[in-house]
């Protein structure tokens, strides 16, 4: 098949021709129409995570089935899906349902596995959920991870109606995935950018304020979605109103930061972690989407010009999710 393809991490990709992926008993083959671009892409280019080489990425994938394993009856040629990019063990998900991402064998499509920014890709087949019938193509490769992430992040900080809940970093797939969950959830969201124009759209989306990046923030919030990291943090604890919750799922600014003990413990703070998701959580994602779930698409590009799409992602242009079409 054709793909982008990693031979080397650090590296940089090549488009050429490499084996199809084989087909197991509980797997089904997948035919992309659509995938989208995440930070995955990038990380695994710089070595952080170093994929089993060589690697094909893309995590976020939408099409159509064209092989299924022997064992699998759930699924069917032909079948229109959606790709979930958490693999989780059977195991790990009869022992911890949708806290099995925790666990030992958690993988994630297009980092640990091939992804699909090529012409097929292989998951076991209860990672397949039917095509939202109304969505288009391009919305449905571009929620898959960023709400699912967004969704879980959202549960494990318990986010309520009436809540305040800012969101740094407005303009990626997770923070624009968290300001339409919080929306539909009732609560009240603020956002933060350096650029002006995605503050305004997050006001024109629904957002009650919008606030500068590297200027102080004039709210205190229960819940605060952190994925920045060094760069945004002190100012997102400073957001947190007593007893509050900040919510993390990663750090596109670095991987450390300092935590003030003091502020934590007479704040009465709590710091959560968050990946992905379980499968419980992705169905309820994928209905959510059924039902009209707003999906931010930046920009859609033919899949030859993924490596344009790459320097608009590294650069933080886009406002939403960067999708590859499979013409």
């Amino acid at each position: 098949m054709k793909a982008w393809i990693l031979d080397e991490s650090p590296g940089s990709y090549r488009f050429g021709e490499i084996d199809d992926p084989p087909v197991g008993p509980d797997d089904v083959r997948v035919r992309p129409i659509a995938s989208a671009l995440n930070h995955m892409d990038l990380w695994v280019t710089r070595g952080r995570p170093r994929p089993k080489l060589p690697h094909v990425p893309g995590c976020d994938i939408a099409g159509v089935v064209e092989a299924v394993g022997s064992q699998v009856s759930s699924v069917a040629v032909g079948d229109e899906v959606v790709v979930n990019p958490a693999v989780s063990p059977i195991e790990a998900v009869v022992a911890h349902g949708d806290d099995a991402p925790m666990y030992p064998g958690f993988q994630i499509v297009g980092e640990q596995r091939w992804g699909g920014h090529a012409e097929l890709v292989v998951v076991p087949s209860r990672n397949v959920v039917p095509k939202p019938a109304d969505r288009s193509w391009a919305e449905c490769a571009a929620f898959p991870l960023a709400t699912l992430t967004a969704y879980r992040m959202l549960r494990r900080a318990r986010l309520r109606a009436g809540e305040r809940v800012l969101i740094v970093g407005i303009g990626g797939g997770v923070s624009m995935a968290a300001l339409a969950l919080a929306r539909s959830m009732g609560a009240v969201v603020y956002g933060t950018s350096r650029d002006e124009a995605k503050r305004r759209r997050a006001v024109e989306l629904g957002a009650a304020d919008a606030f500068a990046s590297d200027e102080d923030w004039p709210v205190r919030c229960e819940v605060v979605v952190e994925s920045v990291g060094p760069a945004t943090w002190d100012r997102s604890i400073r957001a947190l109103a007593p007893g509050g919750r900040l919510v993390v799922c990663g750090g596109t600014s670095g991987p450390v930061v300092e935590v003030n003990l003091p502020r934590l413990f007479f704040k009465q703070h709590e710091i959560i972690g968050s990946t992905m998701g379980g499968y419980g959580e992705f169905a309820e994602v994928a209905g959510l989407v059924a039902q009209g779930l707003p999906v931010a698409v930046d920009a859609e590009l033919p899949i030859a010009e993924y490596e344009s799409a790459l320097t608009r992602l590294e650069a933080g242009d886009q406002l939403g999710k960067i999708v590859l079409r499979h013409d």
